[in-house]
């Protein structure tokens, strides 16, 4: 028999290959992290689909060597200015909202630090932001549902894969919409082509005969 090429996966092991690879997508995401500067205003923007559960972890570090402690404003807004989470002097904490509506979010810090004659250091903004499977904590619900810990990866294989079908479906439908949109602006160009060509038609024709009465009129031609 003929043995299998070095590095390939058998037939049998394709299935056992796809749930590592399920599992590194199911991994945790990592912090963002960025400095903020005295008297500025930093925001990350993000869209997210609707009816989606969004969490998220926040942590503002004062100035190195500031008497202080830190000093900044948060806001988290959507697209049509709705404040969905805000506090200010915010220092630690927690916020978490379900989306209504597929849309553009927006989360704004704004320092409070007064901007001296020296340099001011920077404040160290941490932001830990989660949503969908992400932003589902399943040990809480391994503890209600008293689920044993393969069950609880196959629960979160499950809603990534629960995830993933409505991202698939939310781009079909989203090229559908741009397809129609395609195909009414080819035949609106086509009928303005034909509107623009019977009128230089037109145009001319009235040229031809304008042209020809006034030449007749000046005797110019018989």
């Amino acid at each position: 028999l003929p043995l299998p090429l070095p590095g390939r996966p058998r037939l049998g092991q394709a299935p056992l290959l796809a749930l590592p690879l399920l599992l590194l997508l199911v991994g945790p995401a990592q912090p963002i992290s960025f400095q903020l500067p005295g008297k500025a205003r930093k925001c990350l923007r993000e869209e997210i689909h609707r009816d989606t559960l969004v969490t998220g972890e926040y942590e503002i570090g004062a100035p190195p060597g500031s008497s202080s402690g830190p000093s900044a404003n948060l806001k988290i807004t959507d697209s049509a200015g709705h404040i969905l989470y805000a506090k200010e002097d915010a220092t630690k904490g927690k916020f978490a909202f379900t989306t209504e509506d597929y849309d553009m979010f927006e989360a704004c810090f704004e320092s409070k630090l007064p901007v001296g004659t020296g340099r001011m250091p920077d404040q160290l903004v941490i932001l830990d932001m989660k949503h969908g499977v992400e932003a589902k904590n399943y040990e809480e619900i391994a503890k209600v549902e008293k689920l044993k810990p393969l069950e609880v990866e196959l629960r979160r294989l499950e809603d990534l894969s629960e995830s993933i079908v409505n991202d698939f479906a939310y781009m079909k439908k989203r090229e559908e919409e741009m397809r129609d949109t395609n195909e009414s602006t080819n035949t609106r160009v086509l009928y303005f082509s034909i509107f623009s060509m019977c009128c230089l038609i037109g145009l001319a024709t009235w040229q031809v005969f304008y042209l020809r009465r006034f030449f007749k009129a000046k005797k110019l031609i018989e």
